[in-house]
């Protein structure tokens, strides 16, 4: 029987230009400067999802390949759908990727928290395995032009004072 080939590892990301500010103790995500935040980046992004560990919240993994039980390699979009609505069946599939704090990882489902809300962690190239930014919220008027994994993942208010009211 020959043997299967292992793809190359290929996270789920979207391009994003925009400014992340710092407004507190938390990072924000904006299409235009906020006048109230400090500004940290500003230009092209890379924004990919963590999933956060089961137990150890302050870690997450951005899955880059997942090997299933029966053999399959998946890779990209592939991967995220299959950890996101199929993995339950196989809690014993290995996820490969890059935590949030840059290192190298492997483990299976099971160790993972597939309930909690995913990270939006910011990199500024596709090659990068370290986030500049784990972001809290996106700042930016309602518009189907955004990426949909980031309108998904990321709580969105047309405005900085919305922001705020959220949290009052």
């Amino acid at each position: 029987m020959p043997k299967q080939q292992i793809p190359d590892r290929e996270p789920v990301g979207d391009g994003f230009s925009g400014i992340i500010s710092k407004f507190g103790n938390h990072l924000l995500l904006s299409i235009t400067p906020i006048t109230s935040a400090d500004p940290i980046a500003e230009g092209d992004f890379v924004i990919r999802y963590g999933i956060t560990y089961l137990g150890k919240p302050h870690y997450s993994i951005v899955p880059d390949l997942v090997v299933v039980d029966y053999g399959d390699m998946l890779v990209g979009e592939a991967a995220w759908e299959f950890l996101t609505k199929q993995s339950n069946l196989y809690p014993r599939a290995d996820v490969l990727g890059y935590r949030n704090d840059g290192r190298d990882e492997m483990l299976v489902v099971k160790q993972l928290d597939l309930v909690v809300p995913f990270d939006v962690l910011a990199y500024t190239s596709e090659s990068d395995h370290t986030p500049i930014a784990k972001l809290n919220a996106f700042i930016a008027p309602a518009s189907d032009t955004y990426p949909e994994k980031l309108q998904q993942y990321l709580p969105r208010f047309d405005t900085i004072t919305d922001w705020q009211a959220s949290y009052e």
